[in-house]
């Protein structure tokens, strides 16, 4: 008894469910005086409903003299439900006084049902006082605590609940009945329900719950009241009775059967009869009475019988247990470890250490992540699909030239090997035919000499795909901020996240930089197109000689054939063929020899080997818009040219603009105003503290998990010891 009342004083019941005894009985079913007559102490009595909260009691044989200490175990809020963490108030003095424990009572269970009023305005208040007390709460599931050392006593402990009522509103009904359901249901607990015995058995809301907890009857003690409010003429009641003190009743059998007390009435109370007297009195009462006197087993009657089989019922309880609650209490020790665990270990450095390695680290990992040597390769990813894009939109900015009369009744011309057809061309790309180029030429002559094709008119059909190129670079950094901020925001929360003050700080402090190179990497990348606007030049001019040659060459094939090229062309019908948009590649992929082909072998077959169908076109006649294709072939070229330089230019801009410009400065950027904004305050190691101030709710979880696991450590610790003692 001595372990369960160190495992409760160590908050044990709220964690594992200990052996324990519950008394419960209706209305006037002697239930208080019960109470009265095993502890030993006057608990209160009022017309009507008097014990309002469950009080538990625990008696201690283990002192020299009497004495009696009152708690509060508050775990419940206004509304009955669990709050986070059960706390036990003191509640007076001790006393050491019999007849003053009836007063103290009263006062706690006050203090119980106002909790927003402090315990200790109750010390000193009278019983009339509490009487005229409008309580804040009808009942609470709250618990006042009486702990008796009484050298005369039984080692005992007990909970005493509110009777059940019916006669009132039907939330207080349920909230009595809820009460002692949360108690019964426990398989550790043995039930004692009191059942008055002038009524019937089958009455009895007590026996009715305590079945619904326990249909086996295994945990259930019935305490039979007032055996002496049967007349001399019950006879088949008093039958009746002494057939279930004796277990010979089919309709109601306890494991542990059934007790008959006899217990003092309101003459006798006011007498103040010692506990001695009392149970003299009732053994004197089952000796002379029948039929209680023709009973065999006299331990059935009166309190000290009773006492002493209960008391060693829940010891052999305790002892049955006890395997089971070490188990639970390791498993609740692993899951606490396990919680703890989780939760990020203290702060152990110098808080300006902490500060300064994380964001060293978050600049180290920073730099891997621009330069793809962390073993994390989204940002490198991600970028690399971003600069595909783009590379697709300038690829679909090529000039739309059909050197034909009317350029719509055929199809473009993308690749000079007519192996590739555009799909994804910009909408501002303008389809322009031979009259197209042929005004442009007219509106740019100034000056020039006779049949010399004016520069400005190559000049304006280049700048036209030139400033094509502006959204699609503004999109692509668009994207790439967007993947920066993504990541930059990621490896805050990983590297600050713990720490939420720091987090904000110095997340303002690295998105105000980067901000700064995004700004800077907007105007690079402006630069970098202006570049390709005036002048037009390139020292590469092998390969822009060579484009202008083969797109001259096409045009003129294509011009001398055009048929071929026409939208709606139509396959001889042995070709079994029917397309309404023809491909140039066709051409040249057909099982008989084309005319082109037969030409390209008699040439070489005459000395002229190595040529190719595009060169063939150089054989043509001068074609009548020779300078519209020559500006076609050139613009065309020069396209080609650019658009290879663009293609990279604009990513590697924005690489070095934006990420490692950004890598290399953000540590030197962040050290600099982090300890100048810091050393500004007027206190640096406590401006450092506040940084690393860690989440309160982390805070508080970790504190409850420790105090958890204290806990449960001298749980375990306290059963282990009674096991190896035992």
């Amino acid at each position: 008894m001595k372990m369960m009342s160190d495992l409760k004083s160590m908050g044990a019941e709220a964690l594992i469910d200990l052996p324990s005894v519950v008394v419960i009985g209706g209305q006037s079913a002697g239930k208080s005086s019960l109470v009265e007559a095993v502890s030993g102490i006057n608990v209160p009595r009022d017309s009507g409903t008097c014990t309002r909260c469950p009080m538990e009691c625990t008696m201690s044989s283990h002192a020299t003299s009497w004495s009696c200490t009152i708690t509060l175990r508050m775990g419940f809020d206004n509304n009955g439900r669990d709050l986070q963490r059960t706390t036990t108030v003191p509640f007076g003095r001790t006393i050491t006084n019999r007849s003053e424990v009836e007063v103290w009572l009263r006062r706690a269970q006050s203090a119980i049902l106002n909790p927003n009023v402090p315990s200790s305005s109750f010390h000193t208040k009278t019983i009339e006082e509490l009487r005229n007390t409008r309580n804040t709460l009808k009942f609470s599931r709250n618990v006042v605590c009486v702990s008796i050392e009484d050298p005369d006593a039984t080692d005992l402990s007990f909970y005493d609940l509110p009777g059940l009522i019916q006669n009132e509103e039907a939330e207080t009904v349920a909230l009595v009945k809820s009460l002692a359901e949360h108690y019964t249901k426990k398989e550790n607990t043995i039930i004692l329900t009191t059942i008055p015995m002038s009524d019937d058995m089958e009455n009895q809301q007590s026996m009715s719950l305590a079945r619904a907890a326990d249909p086996d009857g295994k945990r259930t003690i019935g305490v039979l009241t007032k055996p002496d409010t049967l007349g001399a003429g019950a006879i088949n009641q008093r039958r009746k009775w002494v057939e279930i003190i004796e277990g010979r009743s089919e309709d109601h059998t306890l494991r542990h059967g059934f007790y008959c007390v006899r217990l003092p009435d309101d003459a006798e109370r006011t007498q103040r009869l010692s506990r001695a007297e009392s149970q003299r009195r009732a053994a004197e009462y089952f000796d002379t009475t029948a039929p209680w006197n023709s009973v065999t087993d006299r331990r059935r009657f009166g309190i000290p019988g009773f006492v002493s089989d209960v008391s060693r019922l829940l010891i052999q309880l305790i002892e049955e247990a006890l395997p089971r609650l070490r188990e639970d209490i390791d498993k609740l020790l692993a899951q606490c470890n396990k919680d703890l665990d989780a939760l990020p270990p203290a702060l152990a450095n110098d808080p300006q250490i902490e500060v300064l390695g994380r964001v060293s680290a978050f600049c180290d990992v920073f730099k891997g992540f621009v330069n793809g040597s962390h073993e994390d390769k989204r940002l490198a990813q991600r970028n690399r699909a971003l600069y595909a894009i783009f590379k697709r939109d300038i690829r679909g900015t090529a000039p739309d030239f059909r050197p034909f009369d009317k350029p719509e009744d055929y199809v473009p011309l993308d690749d000079t090997e007519e192996k590739m057809t555009l799909i994804d061309r910009d909408p501002g790309v303008k389809m322009m035919g031979i009259y197209d180029i042929s005004r442009v030429i007219h509106e740019s002559i100034g000056w020039e000499l006779p049949n010399n094709v004016p520069y400005q008119a190559k000049a304006n059909l280049i700048a036209q795909f030139i400033k094509l190129w502006v959204a699609p670079s503004e999109r692509c950094l668009t994207g790439i901020n967007d993947v920066l901020d993504q990541v930059i925001n990621t490896l805050i929360s990983i590297h600050f996240g713990r720490f939420k003050v720091l987090e904000g700080y110095v997340g303002d402090l690295i998105r105000t930089q980067v901000d700064v190179c995004k700004a800077l990497a907007k105007e690079a990348v402006k630069t970098a197109l202006d570049l390709e606007t005036t002048p037009y030049y390139t020292q590469n001019t092998h390969y822009l000689q060579t484009l202008c040659e083969k797109w001259l060459a096409y045009y003129k094939a294509v011009r001398n054939q055009p048929y071929r090229y026409m939208v709606h062309h139509q396959e001889p019908a042995s070709e079994s063929v029917d397309v309404a948009y023809h491909r140039p590649q066709d051409i040249y992929n057909r099982p008989q020899e084309t005319p082109e082909s037969k030409a390209l072998r008699a040439l070489a077959e005459a000395g002229y080997a190595g040529l190719s169908v595009p060169d063939l076109a150089r054989l043509l006649p001068p074609d009548s818009r020779e300078k519209e294709l020559i500006v076609m072939a050139d613009v065309r070229a020069y396209y080609h040219v650019a658009y290879k330089r663009v293609i990279d230019h604009i990513p590697l801009t924005i690489e070095h603009a934006l990420h490692h410009a950004l890598a290399e400065q953000l540590s030197q950027s962040l050290l600099t105003s982090l300890l100048t904004d810091v050393a500004s305050g007027p206190n640096f190691s406590e401006r450092m503290n506040e940084l690393v101030s860690e989440d309160p709710a982390v805070s508080q979880k970790r504190a409850s998990l420790s105090t958890r696991k204290q806990r449960l450590s001298d749980i375990r610790r306290r059963l282990v010891t009674f096991g190896n003692s035992a």
